[in-house]
């Protein structure tokens, strides 16, 4: 007993060093799931993956041809561009078409989804009667919607380069899905060169119709992808605070035109967005009703700067919107607190996850395990949507607690209960470029440096094909367990192969009750994954039609 205590005595600092290290081991430790809990998690899914279709005769291509001064790191300036969309274009009342951006050829293919009845060849949807350049101007995604108010399905396509163009689906193209189903028509009034990484559709104003909300990226005007051109482009003028970036628009929905030559109009709403909400580098747009009044807020997620989320104030033929912005807290880091984040803003998605009537947003950022300590955010409703109309945005960040902090570099992120027992699922799209040669050294160099030589691409260190950042991430599946926290069941499920991924689309494609997705994937081949689950839970189907001015006409 002398020896012990004479041991003790000698060693007590030690001991007691020890006793903390453990302590604090164990205070911080993340749950964490046995073996045969994620498995039995993991057996109410079940997918099965599928390629996207391909065109064939066209040469694929990996790295994007850009403006000389931005030559030196051209695999970073060509990271965007994949995107994905499902829905029904042929009207046979399933979502079961898709339309995506393949970057290795630049084509906005539509097809099929695979594993569905082959009702029509795959096409591309090409400008061929607007002035199109495809040596400066590429492709950035494709939005479905009815813009022309016909009941029937039009795409909006997006682009680096120049504005966005409406493919409206004329009267007439009710027997097999072709690229002459389409008629095309210009968007914008004027034609400029925007680099547009982001599209949604709501009604902003509660008239009835769809207004349209463009994120964009480089400034307007800028030669990104002209190989002739001369001069300096300019990179963001700050890696947390740049403003410098394309002007975001707002385009209300005036009217529109059917039949054979469809048309639709939208007019650019001038100074509904001031100047540091509309010159963020914005990757992603989301719209959704925060507050119950009927009317959606909209949330940009911008790269090197603060996120932003309106307050939607709208009255019938009148926009107005209100800068929202979460509250401090004596724990709360800065970065936590909604629209003060220096994050990088990759992809939002909303989704009730607290069970509470109001609808969350997750949105998604660089998140790896290193590098530059970011985290995603999971923005939980306070419920205290009274204090929007003050300005004050009613959220928390639960990413941590809730096992969604973390996963990668991250890009569009997805909600979805893929096996209907009532919780979402969260799905996220990670990575940046696929390499042998690590660079994340030289962007820890570049993000700890000085602002004031950011914007010159001759600050920047090299990245060319080759060049790896974040290249050998999986798509996270994360599924909540009965703690309430969410697991990541990629590798159980078979989702874990390291893909390079942009977006994510998801949808009930073969009408069985439970939703399938599909990816896409930049320089690299797609996927959909059709969901064979044998113990989702049943579901309610409603296929709900709006009658509108338009389509009654035609009925007439």
């Amino acid at each position: 007993m002398k020896i012990l205590a004479k041991f003790i005595k000698r060693h007590a600092k030690r001991l007691v060093a020890i006793a903390l290290i453990f302590g604090l081991f164990c205070f911080t430790r993340l749950p964490a799931l046995s073996a045969t809990e994620r498995d039995i998690l993991a057996s109410r899914f079940n997918f099965t993956s599928l390629p996207l279709p391909e065109l064939a005769g066209h040469s694929r291509k990996f790295v994007r041809s850009v403006h000389p001064s931005l030559e030196r790191h051209a695999a970073w300036i060509s990271a965007v561009g994949a995107s994905v969309a499902l829905n029904d274009l042929d009207k046979d009342g399933l979502s079961n078409d898709i339309c995506y951006v393949d970057t290795r050829t630049d084509q906005v293919i539509v097809a099929p989804v695979p594993g569905t009845p082959q009702r029509y060849q795959s096409f591309a949807l090409e400008p061929s009667n607007l002035p199109y350049n495809s040596s400066t101007m590429a492709p950035m995604g494709c939005l479905p919607g009815d813009l022309n108010e016909d009941g029937l399905m039009d795409v909006l396509v997006y682009y680096w380069g120049r504005t966005p163009i409406a493919f409206l689906k004329t009267q007439n193209s009710f027997e097999s899905l072709q690229g002459n189903s389409y008629v095309q028509q210009e968007i914008a009034s004027e034609q400029e060169r925007w680099y547009t990484n982001a599209a949604t559709f709501a009604d902003l104003d509660g008239n009835g119709h769809n207004d349209l909300i463009i994120g964009n990226y480089f400034a307007d005007g800028a030669e990104i992808l002209n190989t002739k051109a001369t001069g300096v482009e300019s990179m963001q003028h700050s890696m947390t605070r740049a403003y410098n970036g394309g002007k975001n628009r707002v385009l209300r929905w005036t009217e529109a035109t059917i039949g054979n030559n469809p048309t639709v109009q939208f007019k650019e709403v001038a100074g509904v967005l001031d100047e540091k909400i509309a010159r963020g580098w914005t990757l992603g747009v989301g719209a959704a009703d925060l507050d119950g009044d009927l009317l959606p807020e909209l949330y940009f997620a911008n790269d090197f700067g603060p996120d932003r989320l309106l307050h939607n104030r709208s009255q019938p033929g009148k926009l107005q919107f209100a800068l929202l912005e979460g509250e401090k807290k004596l724990t709360t880091p800065n970065s936590k607190v909604l629209g003060h984040d220096s994050f990088k803003g990759m992809g939002v998605d909303f989704g009730d996850i607290n069970n509470d009537g109001l609808l969350d947003i997750y949105v998604s950022n660089i998140a790896a395990d290193y590098a530059l300590e970011e985290s995603h955010f999971m923005f939980t409703s306070t419920g205290d949507t009274d204090r929007m109309k003050k300005g004050i945005a009613p959220y928390v960040d639960r990413s941590e607690p809730l096992g969604l902090s973390r996963s990668g570099w991250g890009w569009e992120t997805k909600f979805g209960d893929f096996d209907n027992d009532g919780n979402l699922e969260a799905l996220q799209a990670t990575g940046f470029a696929r390499g042998e040669i690590n660079r994340w050294p030289e962007l820890h160099e570049l993000a700890m440096g000085n602002d004031q030589l950011l914007s010159n691409p001759n600050s920047w260190f090299s990245f060319k094909p080759g060049d790896d950042l974040s290249g050998h991430n999986h798509n996270p599946f994360f599924v909540r367990a009965a703690n309430g926290r969410y697991y990541d069941l990629a590798k159980e499920l078979g989702l874990d192969a390291p893909q390079v991924t942009r977006g994510i689309a998801t949808a009930d494609v073969d009408g069985d009750g439970d939703l399938d997705f599909a990816i896409a994937n930049q320089w690299e081949p797609s996927y959909f994954y059709r969901n064979d689950s044998q113990k989702a839970g049943k579901f309610l189907e409603l296929r709900l039609l709006l009658a509108t001015d338009l389509a009654a006409d035609v009925a007439a």
